[in-house]
């Protein structure tokens, strides 16, 4: 399983709802979240091969800004 984290301005529960049909559509994306008390509002997903350009179109999309924080491999705890 490999794991992206990426900085956003989704902020409140209420970012997080509108944002979920979007990432919920990810087809490289199997699950995800969003840190609202850190900072930097840490949008962090996984799955098996995680498409960066999809998830940052998805989120700007549901108009959210977004910027790639880091990436990694192996297995995801949350």
């Amino acid at each position: 399983m490999k794991k992206a984290v990426f900085k956003t301005n989704i902020n409140c529960g209420s970012c997080v709802a509108k944002v979920t049909p979007y990432l919920d559509q990810a087809e490289s994306v199997e699950g995800w979240e969003v840190d609202t008390a850190n900072k930097e509002k840490l949008l962090s997903v996984r799955g098996a091969q995680i498409d960066q350009t999809e998830v940052e179109n998805l989120v700007k999309e549901a108009g959210y800004e977004i910027e790639m924080k880091r990436r990694g491999l192996g297995r995801f705890f949350g």
